[in-house]
C-alpha cells in the first residue's frame, strides 16, 4: 500500500534543543510593580475629577495618595544615597515633585511620581527575569540519573548526589544527567545546547558526553568525569552570571552627568532662596521664586529629551520585529563598531535541508513497478533524483533522526508518494534500514555503510559532498549504492546582505563564532561574505573571543539564539537573540530579540540607533536653551510662575514631538537603507 506523506502518524518526540521548564517571575510579585501600579491608578482616577472642575476634596487625597504609593521607595533610596554622600536625580525629581504640589502644580508632580515609579518597576522585572533564566538553565539537567550498581542492579538517585566514577544508564530519549565518558553502547546525543551543533553527534565507546544534552535512539553506559558543581551547563551559568556582573554599568547620555546637574540644581534653589531672604525679601516671594527656579531648571526637559527619540525608536522596531528591552540598550546599539554572528540558527536556518541529490551512474535497483522513477527497471540502471528521493524518504519515514525528518521534508516539497515500508529498524550512528517494495533499503553514514572494496565513484562523490560541508547519506537499494544525499543547514536568504550592512556600519566585517566543524563553517562563512571565521568552540571560547574584541577597543554586537550563545550575549557590549528558536536564556540574556528571525532587521536597528542618538543631540540642545533662558530670566528679571511652567512645559512638548518623528515608518525605511546611515 502506498501512502502519501501527509498520512505520517502523529508520534510525541523529543523536541530538539527543548528548553527547560520556564521560571518567570510575575509582573506583581515584585513590590515595585504594586506601588508603581498602585500610584498609576490613583493618578488616573484623579486627573479626570480635577479636570472636570470636581472639588479639591475628590482629587486632592488621591494625588497625595498617588505621591506616597509611587514616591516613596525613590525617595527611600535617594535618602540611602545621601548616606553615601551621592544625590541621584530620583531624588532630586522627588524634591521638585513635592516643590511643584507646594505652589499650586499638584498633578506636575504626580506625573512625575508616576513616570519615575513606573520606570523602576519596569526595571525591577528586568533584573528578576534575568535571575530566572539563569536559575532555569539548571533546570536542562535532569534531577535524576538511573546509577548502575556493582552487583549489577541500577539505582535511581539525585543528579546533585553522583559521585566521579558512577556509571550512568542512559536510555533512549533521556538526557545525560552529568559530563562523562561512554564506556559501553552506541546512540546519537543531540548536544546543540552546549555546542551549537545543528546535528546529533554519534557517540561510542570512549566519546565525552555533557549534562543536560539529550540522547537519541540508543542506550549508553556512561562514567562520570566532573561534580554536578563542575559540569559544562554549570560553568555556563556561572559565566552568565559572572558576564552579567563585570559588563560595564551602562547609562543614558543625561545620566552621566547627573551627579554634578542634581547637586548643581540643589545649590542653585537654595541660594536663590536664601540670597533674597538675606536682603529682606519676604519669605513667601523668595521661597515662590526659588520653587519656580527648581521647576523650570529642573530636568524633567532634558529626560524627555532624551527619552521620547529612544522609545519611538523602541516602538518602530517593535512593529518591524525587533523587541529592544530597554531604552538604554537601543542608545548602546548605536554605539557598536563591531559584530559577531552564530552560525547555527542564526547565520543559518537552524535546520537541515536536502542540499544534492546524486543518483549515482549505472545504478538502480531491479524489479517491476515502484515509485517515481523506478518503473520499467529490469536491469541495474541509473535512477531519477525523484526516484532516488523516494527510496530515501520511504525508509526514513518512521525515523525521529533529524536527517530523516530532512530527507521526508525533501520528498514532501517534491510532492512525492512513497511506496510501502515493512521491517524498519534504525542503529544509532549507523542510518537505517527497511524493505521498500519488496527491495531491501538502507539509509545511513557512508563510512559505516560501505566495505573497503567500494567503489571509487561512490567514494568521489561522498568525499565532493563532505569537501563542500555537507553530511553526506548514502542509499543503498539490495545492498547496491544507488545514490547519495547532500545534507547541510540552510543559509538565510538575506544573510549576505545583512554581513554587507554590518561591514558598511561598522566598517568591519563581522566575525562568525560557532562550535561546529570548521569545514561546514568556512562553506557558510563563504556563501555569507565572512572571512573571519572561528569554529569548534565551546561557550567559553566564545566569551573569550568577545572579550578580545572588547580589549581591543571595540563594542561588540553579539547576534545568538542557543544556550551555549547566553554567555558571550552577556559579555558583549549589547547582544541580540534570535527569537523563534532562541531558548529562553538567550532571550532573557539578550538586550534585544529579533522576534520574526529576520536578520536584516540587525542593521536597520543599529542604524535607527543611531538616528535616534542624533536626535537626542538635537533634543538636548533645545531644552538647554529653553532652560538657560527661563533661569536667566528667573535670576535676571521676575519670572512670573504661570510663565514659568507655560515655558517649561513648552520645551518639554517641542522636543517631545522632536522625538517622536521616529515612529514614522519612513524612519524604519531609512534605517533600512544603508546609504541612509550617516555615522
Amino acid at each position: 500500500m502506498s501512502f502519501t506523506l501527509n498520512d505520517r502518524p502523529a508520534r510525541v518526540t523529543a523536541t530538539r534543543g527543548a528548553a527547560a521548564p520556564r521560571r518567570r517571575t510575575r509582573v506583581f510579585a515584585l513590590p515595585e510593580a504594586r506601588w508603581a501600579a498602585a500610584a498609576l491608578v490613583l493618578f488616573l482616577i484623579a486627573l479626570p475629577l480635577q479636570l472636570t472642575g470636581a472639588p479639591e476634596w475628590a482629587w486632592g487625597p488621591l494625588y497625595a495618595l498617588a505621591y506616597v504609593t509611587g514616591g516613596w521607595e525613590p525617595a527611600w533610596a535617594g535618602l540611602q544615597a545621601l548616606r553615601e554622600k551621592t544625590l541621584d536625580v530620583d531624588l532630586l525629581m522627588i524634591v521638585a515633585a513635592i516643590g511643584a504640589a507646594s505652589i499650586g502644580q499638584v498633578m506636575d508632580g504626580a506625573l512625575l511620581i508616576v513616570i519615575f515609579a513606573t520606570s523602576g518597576a519596569l526595571e525591577a522585572l528586568a533584573t528578576a527575569r534575568t535571575a530566572d533564566s539563569v536559575r532555569g538553565l539548571l533546570d536542562l539537567a535532569p534531577t535524576t540519573a538511573t546509577r548502575l550498581l556493582d552487583d549489577g542492579g541500577e539505582e535511581t538517585v539525585a543528579t546533585e548526589d553522583l559521585m566521579v566514577g558512577d556509571t550512568l544508564l542512559i536510555r533512549p530519549g533521556e538526557r545525560v544527567g552529568a559530563d562523562g565518558r561512554v564506556l559501553d553502547g552506541a546512540s546519537e546525543v543531540d548536544q546543540a545546547t552546549i555546542t551549537g551543533e545543528p546535528l546529533p553527534v554519534p557517540k561510542e565507546s570512549g566519546d565525552e558526553v555533557f549534562a543536560g544534552t539529550l540522547n537519541g535512539t540508543g542506550s549508553l553506559r556512561v562514567k562520570v568525569e566532573r561534580d554536578a558543581s563542575d559540569s559544562v551547563i554549570a560553568r555556563i551559568v556561572a559565566m552568565v552570571e559572572e558576564a552579567s556582573e563585570t559588563k560595564a554599568p551602562t547609562q543614558l547620555f543625561i545620566e552621566k552627568v547627573e551627579q554634578r546637574y542634581s547637586v548643581g540644581i540643589v545649590l542653585a534653589t537654595l541660594a536663590v532662596f536664601g540670597v533674597p531672604l538675606a536682603f529682606g525679601a519676604s519669605l513667601t516671594d523668595a521661597l515662590l521664586r526659588a520653587m519656580t527656579f527648581m521647576i523650570v531648571a529642573s530636568p524633567c526637559a532634558v529626560v524627555l529629551a532624551t527619552m521620547p527619540p529612544l522609545l519611538s525608536a523602541i516602538a518602530n522596531a517593535g512593529r518591524h520585529g525587533v523587541l529592544v528591552k530597554s531604552a538604554v540598550v537601543m542608545e548602546r546599539l548605536g554605539q557598536i563598531d563591531a559584530v559577531a554572528l552564530d552560525k547555527t540558527g542564526t547565520l543559518t536556518e537552524g535546520t537541515p535541508r536536502v542540499t544534492d541529490i546524486r543518483p549515482l551512474p549505472g545504478a538502480g535497483p531491479a524489479g517491476p513497478g515502484g515509485p517515481a522513477g523506478l518503473t520499467e527497471l529490469t536491469e541495474l540502471t541509473e535512477l531519477t533524483e525523484d526516484g532516488l528521493l523516494s527510496l530515501a524518504a520511504a525508509a526514513e519515514h518512521p525515523s525521529e533522526h533529524p536527517l530523516a525528518r530532512a530527507v521526508v521534508a525533501a520528498a514532501r516539497e517534491r510532492g512525492l508518494v512513497l511506496p510501502d515500508v515493512r521491517d524498519f529498524s534504525s542503529a544509532p550512528g549507523v542510518g537505517v534500514t527497511a524493505v521498500v517494495d519488496g527491495r531491501t533499503v538502507a539509509v545511513g553514514a557512508p563510512a559505516r555503510l560501505l566495505t573497503d572494496a567500494a567503489d571509487p565513484a561512490v567514494a568521489m562523490v561522498v568525499g565532493e559532498l563532505e569537501d563542500g560541508g555537507r553530511t553526506a547519506v548514502l542509499v543503498q537499494c539490495d545492498g547496491v549504492p544507488v545514490g547519495v544525499l547532500g545534507i547541510a543547514d540552510r543559509l538565510r536568504p538575506d544573510a549576505a546582505a545583512t554581513v554587507a550592512a554590518l561591514t558598511t556600519l561598522t566598517g568591519t566585517a563581522p566575525t562568525l563564532l560557532t562550535g561546529d566543524n570548521p569545514r561546514a563553517a568556512a562553506r557558510l562563512a563563504a556563501e555569507a561574505g565572512i572571512t573571519d571565521v572561528r569554529a569548534g568552540l565551546l561557550p567559553q571560547d566564545k566569551v573569550t573571543a568577545v572579550r578580545e574584541r572588547e580589549a581591543a577597543g571595540r563594542k561588540v554586537l553579539v547576534v545568538g539564539d542557543g544556550v551555549n550563545d547566553a554567555p558571550a550575549l552577556a559579555a558583549a557590549h549589547t547582544g541580540l537573540a534570535m527569537g523563534r528558536a532562541g531558548s529562553d536564556l538567550a532571550l532573557e540574556t539578550a538586550d534585544a530579540v529579533i522576534v520574526r528571525d529576520e536578520l536584516a532587521t540587525v542593521p536597520a536597528v543599529v542604524a535607527l540607533s543611531r538616528a535616534a542618538r542624533r536626535l537626542v543631540v538635537q533634543n538636548l540642545v533645545i531644552a538647554g536653551v529653553f532652560i538657560s533662558g527661563l533661569v536667566i530670566w528667573d535670576l535676571v528679571g521676575h519670572l512670573p510662575l504661570p510663565l514659568g511652567v507655560l515655558g517649561h512645559e513648552g520645551s518639554t512638548v517641542i522636543v517631545g514631538l522632536n522625538g517622536l518623528r521616529l515612529l514614522r515608518d519612513a524612519a524604519w525605511r531609512r534605517a533600512a537603507t544603508p546609504a541612509g546611515d550617516d555615522r
